[in-house]
């Protein structure tokens, strides 16, 4: 990955960061669990904060909305590749989809190159967005050019994740990104400043996954690529915790964090 930085052109760099990101995020496991699974703690119930009488039932509500986007996008997606009209929607059954309300304080951490979340990609199936209260999403394209997101009012954004390029063998792959306090997000805050409004930039992001016991593996066609001997079968909670010790989110023990 550093080697792979490096050869970049300067514009089209990642910002560096300079320690752990100034957000706060709250993870909130949405939908029902499998009975039986070899991953407890990826499955364990949400924890609900205390003081929050109307806390489920609004994210809840709220996620399950988002569930039902990726649902019909992961549909077309399938249909479009050529499999079955269910093919990725019959493994997110019962998934550990999260959804994570997250918060950066542009009053105190509103700097430019101020980094809110490093270049990475997501481990799961598809990432949703809501339409964030100031810019600062950096995406990848598949050629290498990086640009700044600019989501319309009204609009969710989906983003590729690792689960969805291992069942397409690569043909879709997990997009690189990151967050970053940049000259359009500046502007904002000049804007919203002028006008009394909050500078808490607020995102709403659901990151939905393939259920925990089932197999990641290409599907269909995709198994004819010449690609597919680097995706190999496993299951999606294995994978899911192999990418999670990578990144010190991982108990000791085997428990995720």
């Amino acid at each position: 990955m550093q080697e792979k930085l490096r050869a970049m052109p300067i514009e089209l760099q990642p910002s560096t960061p300079t320690g752990p990101d100034p957000k706060w995020r709250y993870m909130w496991r949405v939908g029902p669990r499998p009975s039986n699974t070899r991953f407890k703690e990826l499955n364990s119930e949400p924890v609900i904060p205390e003081g929050f009488p109307e806390w489920k039932d609004t994210m809840d509500f709220w996620g399950y909305k988002m569930i039902s986007a990726i649902e019909a996008v992961a549909e077309m997606a399938a249909v479009g590749f050529g499999l079955q009209k269910d093919a990725f929607t019959s493994l997110m059954k019962q998934g550990p989809h999260l959804l994570a309300p997250t918060g950066s304080d542009l009053r105190r951490h509103g700097q430019i190159g101020t980094v809110f979340a490093g270049y990475h990609y997501d481990l799961n199936f598809l990432t949703i967005h809501g339409r964030s209260r100031f810019p600062g999403l950096n995406i990848w394209l598949r050629d290498g050019r990086k640009m700044e997101v600019k989501v319309p009012v009204g609009c969710l954004l989906i983003q590729t994740g690792k689960q969805i390029e291992w069942m397409t063998a690569g043909e879709c792959i997990a997009g690189m990104h990151e967050v970053v306090v940049t000259e359009r997000t500046t502007d904002a805050i000049k804007l919203a400043s002028q006008q009394n409004r909050s500078l808490w930039r607020v995102s709403s992001t659901l990151f939905a996954h393939i259920a925990s016991d089932a197999v990641l593996k290409p599907l269909g066609h995709f198994t004819d690529s010449p690609l597919a001997c680097k995706y190999p079968s496993i299951s999606a909670g294995e994978y899911v915790e192999q990418e999670l010790a990578v990144i010190n989110l991982k108990g000791n023990k085997g428990e995720a964090s």
